[in-house]
């Protein structure tokens, strides 16, 4: 037999114990930290910390919009399958509009991707509700661009689209100029679907801003 922990409660105990005493917390805002601390345990990276940029009223904001019952939206069905179902306690949808059939031929057309594409063909969705982004940087880069258009505001963007190609660029966007939406994002190449979840996880959690 290999010896190895079991037991679910401890493993949880000892891997928040591990995060709260190996990442510098001092300068996330109280209300905040749940989430940044769920972050670095999707992703086991303490040191994520020190490249968060966030809006100081993000969690009220996008806790509000959850439990008024704002609609998810994701930019891909990873995000969107990630997403905890049972925390969101106002029958939230959670929308994923990548596989949609007008996507395809939106993107073709308009010679860009399928995820801002998707984007784009929320945009009727977008007033009040919470994007999450964890995978296309043409997505954010996309959503930013409909803001400036004069697009209605989402209530939140949690923004963690991650690779080499527009990833820490649309990012250094957002925190830029995020027209006047509150965001969370992780400046930088690193990223990814399970980040953009656990975030939409943590918000949806009790303890975040308590």
């Amino acid at each position: 037999m290999i010896e190895y922990l079991r037991d679910p409660a401890e493993i949880y105990r000892r891997s928040f114990a591990a995060i709260r005493r190996e990442a510098d917390l001092a300068r996330v805002p109280l209300p905040l930290e749940p989430v940044v601390v769920r972050l670095i345990h999707a992703c086991g990276m303490s040191d994520i910390v020190a490249d968060l940029a966030f809006s100081p009223d993000l969690v009220e904001r996008a806790q509000r919009a959850l439990k008024a019952g704002a609609p998810v939206l994701c930019d891909t069905r990873m995000v969107a399958d990630g997403i905890q179902r049972g925390r969101l306690g106002a029958g939230n949808q959670v929308i994923a509009l990548i596989d949609a059939a007008e996507v395809a031929p939106r993107a073709r057309e308009r010679r860009s991707t399928r995820a801002a594409a998707a984007i784009e063909l929320a945009c009727p969705l977008l007033p009040g509700a919470l994007v999450a982004i964890g995978n296309a940087p043409t997505a954010l880069f996309r959503l930013l661009e409909l803001l400036a258009e004069g697009a209605a505001a989402p209530a939140a963007i949690l923004a963690f689209p991650v690779g080499f190609v527009g990833a820490a660029e649309s990012k250094a966007a957002l925190a830029a100029s995020s027209h006047g939406v509150p965001y969370l994002t992780l400046l930088g190449r690193r990223g990814g679907s399970a980040l953009a979840a656990a975030a939409v996880n943590a918000l949806a959690m009790p303890e975040a801003g308590a």
